[in-house]
């Protein structure tokens, strides 16, 4: 069938307008103008973690200008690429525009997935935790598979990933694992492969030959963001001091030097009275109770993303994606009916249509939310 070169390029110019509605250029050179001057700033570095934060947000912002300038670079060339060809009738011509056609339809696709990642947390960078569920042995080599599929997937993108965790199984594969993606949206894009998969295959551990139904729990969270230092307001702050006691001579123990120190939002309370003096057991508080802070924050955001990962079961109940080895090959995905025959490739990290169409589908079930 013959290619409608003008009515896709159209297509094309129709979803790039959407795009730049959403990106909203205008506003996005204005905020790299703003970073690029603070990025210049002489005393940029004097705070190290502010300085990381304006810089890895100006590369961010620059790059997603770039994308969109691009792909309106690239329609217009292959717009003039096909008038090329029209006008002299050149099939070579032709044949090379229908491969661009081709290219392009598939790299706007993906820019337009990613204007659909605009949660809450969507623009973090990922944690993602697999375990074996039911199924023995083929269910632990079954989450291994999984792990393998994921690092695939990152390593094709050219995206760091960190294992954090891994626990094996006594006869082979994983009990769980978990490891980071870090790289801006990898939670946006990989929060719609939460769920538990499932695994057909004739077993490699049953010396009968039998087949085996195995599934695995895959839980996504993002990257929640924490400062290496808590800055505490002095109006937060208690601080007694009193008498040293316990060993350490005259000059401990005849001075008012030992500091309690209580953060009143929280009733956290340090006491610090191994220095000689006043200043110096108040400093020293200071940095357990940050430290102390700093660990209280942690627990309160690992709850969050406790909350924010659900209660993921590796059963029947919860399943988003069927893997079947035999007695045919297919993977196909619950949500949303995509699937294909290819399931070597998928397991090898082929699975970004996979996450297209989840992504279109949790933004068809938001918006249908939010209209209930």
């Amino acid at each position: 069938m013959a290619v409608d070169f003008p009515a896709d390029i159209k297509a094309l110019r129709t979803t790039m307008d959407s795009v730049r509605e959403v990106t909203d250029l205008d506003s996005l050179r204005v905020q790299i103008t703003d970073l690029e001057s603070q990025s210049a700033a002489p005393d940029l570095w004097d705070d190290v973690e502010k300085a990381q934060q304006v810089t890895s947000t100006l590369s961010r912002a620059k790059a997603e200008l770039d994308r969109v300038e691009t792909m309106d670079s690239r329609i217009d060339d292959l717009e003039t690429l096909v008038e090329m060809g029209t006008e002299e009738n050149d099939a070579e011509t032709l044949q090379e525009a229908e491969r661009e056609l081709t290219s392009v339809q598939k790299a706007v696709g993906e820019l337009e997935v990613r204007t659909l990642l605009n949660g809450e947390y969507d623009q973090r960078e990922a944690v993602v935790t697999i375990r074996a569920g039911a199924g023995g042995v083929d269910a632990a080599d079954f989450a291994e598979m999984l792990m393998r599929m994921y690092l695939r997937w990152a390593e094709r993108h050219g995206y760091p990933t960190k294992v954090m965790d891994t626990s094996y199984a006594e006869e082979a594969g994983l009990k769980s694992a978990t490891f980071e993606v870090n790289v801006p949206y990898a939670y946006g894009n990989l929060g719609v492969e939460a769920g538990t998969h499932r695994l057909v295959r004739i077993s490699p551990f049953d010396n009968q030959g039998r087949r085996q139904t195995s599934f695995a729990a895959v839980e996504v969270v993002p990257l929640i963001e924490t400062t290496d230092a808590i800055e505490i307001p002095e109006n937060e702050l208690k601080i007694d001091v009193f008498r040293s006691s316990g060993p350490g001579g005259q000059s401990v123990n005849t001075t008012d030097s030992a500091v309690r120190m209580t953060h009143i939002p929280t009733g956290t309370v340090v006491s610090m009275q191994n220095e000689k003096s006043q200043i110096q057991n108040r400093a020293a508080a200071l940095r357990v109770m940050q430290s102390r802070l700093l660990l209280l924050k942690k627990q309160e955001e690992d709850a969050k993303k406790k909350e924010l990962a659900g209660d993921v079961k590796a059963s029947w109940g919860d399943q988003m994606r069927s893997y079947v080895l035999h007695p045919y090959q297919m993977v196909k995905d619950l949500r949303t009916e995509h699937e294909v025959g290819k399931t070597d490739a998928v397991f090898d990290g082929d699975i970004d249509d996979f996450m297209e169409a989840g992504i279109r589908w949790k933004r068809s079930q938001d918006r249908d939310n939010a209209s209930d």
